[in-house]
């Protein structure tokens, strides 16, 4: 059995596809990649076939129909064989020191017996073409190199959220949680962290900068004018993970917290697209999707509600929507996000 599986779903990626799994390779046969070609049109599958031919005993290559990003982790989730699965995208890279130090820790898991549910390392913003790299670390919130639970957890500043580039799953846990994205859809690594939280018992952080995301590509999914030209599916997601769970009913109140602001962060994020594309058609979808999360879970409402980003996202009045705007550049300029 591999230590970890790490899957990258693959997309007229034969560009760059190369330098991701290079950045994996150097963990040498504790590791498992799986090449998820999604239907591509260029040559990634032909790539990918290289590859797995090339190393045998460590990549794996799997073609299917086209049915987006989710589609292709649910193929690399249901074909893992590794102890531990970690999503790459086939755009981004991996620390080869920070890889080698994250395995030596799970190695150590699985020699105690000691089953952690996720393991989180950080992960660093890299925009290249402005020369800017911008690391999302969360020490101060996280206690370092040991297990702890939720109860632990003190609390993220608004910068640290734990995104798909920040997390290890263990492989039983998001199959005994039955994760299933839903296919041609963007967006859904959000699911993917998002929905296995209640699941999470365990955890353990490494304060390594372990995922290089790479911004910068224009037809990159959180490209600003692509989200904006996807914007309903980024509500479809948000709605998803409203109605995921109730989580006025989580009894752990460090879980219940952060997944409060996590749901508001994606809120946050949908409201400030619409607000800023300002078309009448937009701010009516803004409206909608705040009356959703009303509409579906009113005590879920109001615990949104409570937090500072979430009542400026409702503002009807064009000043209140010229400070949302605002307050976005702001923290793109801080972060280096889109």
């Amino acid at each position: 059995m591999k230590l970890l599986t790490v899957a990258i779903p693959c997309y007229n990626s034969q560009d760059y596809m190369r330098h991701a799994v290079e950045t994996v390779l150097v963990g040498g046969e504790d590791v498992e990649i799986i090449l998820v070609n999604d239907g591509s049109k260029d040559d990634t599958g032909k790539i990918a076939d290289e590859l797995a031919a090339e190393y045998p005993d460590v990549i794996r290559a799997i073609h299917q129909e086209n049915g987006g990003h989710g589609c292709a982790v649910n193929t690399g989730l249901a074909n893992a064989k590794g102890i531990y699965y970690k999503v790459l995208d086939s755009d981004d890279w991996m620390d080869r020191e920070a890889l080698l130090k994250v395995l030596d820790v799970l190695r150590g898991f699985v020699q105690e017996g000691n089953g952690v549910d996720m393991l989180l390392a950080n992960y660093v913003y890299e925009k290249p073409s402005l020369h800017k790299h911008k690391a999302i670390r969360y020490d101060g919130v996280l206690p370092e190199n040991r297990v702890f639970g939720w109860s632990d957890v003190k609390r993220f500043k608004t910068s640290q959220n734990i995104l798909m580039h920040s997390v290890i799953y263990r492989t039983k846990l998001l199959r005994d949680c039955k994760l299933e994205l839903p296919k041609h859809t963007f967006y859904v690594d959000n699911i993917f962290v998002y929905n296995p939280l209640p699941h999470v018992e365990t955890m353990y952080y490494l304060n390594v900068d372990l995922y290089r995301y790479y911004i910068g590509r224009e037809d990159q999914s959180v490209n600003e004018k692509v989200m904006t030209g996807r914007i309903d599916q980024q509500i479809k997601v948000n709605k998803l993970m409203i109605d995921a769970y109730d989580l006025t009913k989580l009894k752990n109140k460090k879980l219940r917290d952060y997944m409060v602001k996590y749901l508001t962060m994606m809120m946050t994020i949908s409201s400030v697209f619409l607000i800023k594309e300002g078309s009448e058609e937009s701010l009516a979808k803004r409206e909608e999707l705040w009356e959703y999360l009303k509409k579906q879970n009113r005590g879920m409402y109001r615990m949104v509600n409570k937090l500072a980003l979430s009542k400026p996202m409702q503002l009807r009045s064009k000043a209140g929507r010229k400070i949302v705007v605002w307050g976005y550049s702001l923290s793109q300029k801080i972060y280096g996000f889109n």
